[in-house]
């Protein structure tokens, strides 16, 4: 039988991916030095493609903790 309340809110796929959460935070913090050190290098020179490319890359470091914990959390059922 399925499950009566179809809820969001799975608190054991929260704990689980906390640690991995914490990690993500870290790289994302990595992410933001990369993203302002991007931002001042496209200041400098806006023809380089490739900075736009790190500068994205950067903001994508900078989701990740949300990516995995949504991930996790949609993986343990209610």
């Amino acid at each position: 039988m399925c499950c009566e309340c179809d809820c969001e809110c799975r608190p054991l796929g929260f704990l689980l991916g906390l640690p991995f959460a914490l990690l993500c935070l870290l790289i994302s913090i990595v992410g933001v030095v990369v993203w302002i050190v991007g931002l001042l290098l496209s200041c400098i020179c806006p023809c380089c493609l490739c900075v736009t490319v790190l500068v994205e890359v950067a903001l994508e470091l900078i989701k990740a903790p949300i990516h995995v914990m949504e991930w996790f959390t949609s993986q343990i059922p209610c």
